[in-house]
């Protein structure tokens, strides 16, 4: 419940992170996709590593930090500038975990796990491992939304680590009236998982995309002007196109309008009915953000009512992955075959 002088309201959720929850800020979490918890537990990653593991076998998954500026998004999802083991945030907790059970499986599977860090700045789409922008294209090429930015392997922890200091050194930020280092950007660490059956030869393919959402604001209170003006403009349109594709989701509209934005277009093969989704919502308990925080519980109020329907996994049997080998290794002749008869 949350009450001024003027107004009480009561919402009712999943669960709710107080501030001594354990890396994680002053939060409440909502599931997209109905989800079957294990015992409770303060930790703010524990309560989301069913969901995480299952990029594993074959799902795709993902994670949103939403919330006004300053309230706590980036160090749920990254942690504090100072990062220790103990405060990691949700992405280097997940990368940590999934590497555990890639070696716990090793008999059984084999793994490829690979990365890509990108951010929406003023809708354009910028490569955090390289710095590069440009209006990236959405294929959809195996799996791979965005195949044409830097995939890296990773095999550790600290492959991430690393990976995930340079991308945070690229990412825009700025400084408004309400956070002397807010993020003016949508960054999206995705990862790309693809696991073989060692006994049945069966191919499996996940994705999970771990979104740390730039602060919704309001542009009078956060005093922006010039680029910080158009920069807030360009949040506020992406969030209500969001909040656009998630109401056309909740009535199950034959039409969801994921093109209307470049973040909903990067992340549709996430918040369509064959995925997992899950949102970190974020509130400041400062009596001045009353309106901020009452206006981010009716979003998450609407983001509650969400059924995606049942996930299913990205699995080939071993005999389809053998004949698509064998299609491609015949259209591979065939070109050779062309390309001889042209030089001829």
């Amino acid at each position: 419940m949350i009450a001024n002088k003027e107004l009480r309201k009561s919402f009712c959720f999943n669960r709710i992170f107080g501030p001594r929850a354990t890396q994680g800020s002053f939060c409440t979490w909502y599931a997209l996709h109905l989800l079957t918890l294990l015992a409770f537990t303060e930790s703010v990653y524990l309560d989301t590593q069913p969901l995480i593991r299952s990029v594993l076998d074959g799902y795709n998954v993902c994670i949103f930090a939403y919330g006004q500026t300053g309230s706590g998004k980036t160090y749920t999802m990254s942690g504090p500038d100072n990062l220790t083991e103990e405060t990691w945030g949700v992405n280097y907790r997940a990368l940590h975990d999934l590497f555990k059970i890639t070696t716990d499986r090793k008999n059984l599977f084999q793994y490829e796990i690979v990365v890509q860090f990108l951010e929406i700045y003023n809708e354009h789409l910028r490569d955090l491992l390289t710095g590069d922008s440009g209006n990236k294209k959405y294929p959809l090429k195996n799996g791979i939304n965005v195949p044409d930015a830097t995939m890296m392997p990773v095999n550790s922890t600290a492959d991430v680590l690393q990976l995930m200091k340079l991308g945070q050194k690229n990412r825009s930020v700025g400084s408004t009236a309400m956070n002397e280092r807010s993020s003016r950007s949508h960054s999206v660490l995705t990862v790309h998982v693809r696991g073989k059956d060692l006994k049945t030869g069966a191919v499996l393919h996940g994705s999970l995309h771990l979104v740390d959402l730039a602060g919704s604001e309001r542009v009078d209170k956060s005093e922006a002007t010039g680029e910080r003006l158009k920069e807030a403009q360009y949040i506020n349109k992406s969030l209500a196109a969001l909040g656009d594709v998630i109401a056309a989701l909740s009535v199950k509209s034959s039409h969801v309008p994921y093109r209307n934005s470049k973040l909903t277009q990067l992340l549709q093969d996430s918040l369509g009915g064959q995925a997992k989704a899950l949102m970190f919502v974020h509130m400041s308990p400062d009596s001045e953000s009353f309106s901020e925080t009452l206006s981010t519980l009716k979003f998450a109020e609407r983001v509650a009512t969400v059924e995606l329907g049942a996930a299913r996994t990205n699995r080939e049997s071993g005999e389809v992955r053998d004949l698509k080998d064998q299609v491609m290794a015949l259209k591979e002749a065939m070109a050779k075959k062309d390309a001889e008869i042209e030089k001829l």
